[in-house]
């Protein structure tokens, strides 16, 4: 697979893993940060959220095929994640003291 691929893979999950918090919120009835407001409400975030899932999955489609189970997809969308996820957590901790 042409390394381009893993680096999409590596940025879809990035996209996945923000979308989860948006639209768990969202669903949930919640307002939560956005990156157009302090406190986007709860459609913004389900909208968000979505978006953020539409982009994944068109890179996961469409910029090589994605083979869970081969050892370099699972490293780079695990670390993708992994990474997004830590970032998420620090920027959402800082915004909650």
């Amino acid at each position: 697979m042409p390394w381009i691929a893993y680096i999409a893979h590596f940025i879809a999950a990035a996209f996945l893993t923000n979308g989860i918090p948006h639209f768990v919120n969202g669903v949930s009835g919640r307002p939560f940060r956005t990156p157009f407001a302090k406190l986007g409400s709860p459609t913004a975030n389900v909208v968000w959220g979505w978006v953020n899932f539409l982009i994944a999955f068109l890179l996961f489609a469409n910029i090589g095929p994605l083979y869970i189970g081969s050892l370099g997809d699972t490293i780079f969308v695990a670390v993708g994640m992994l990474v997004t996820g830590i970032v998420l957590a620090r920027i959402f901790e800082r915004e909650s003291r």
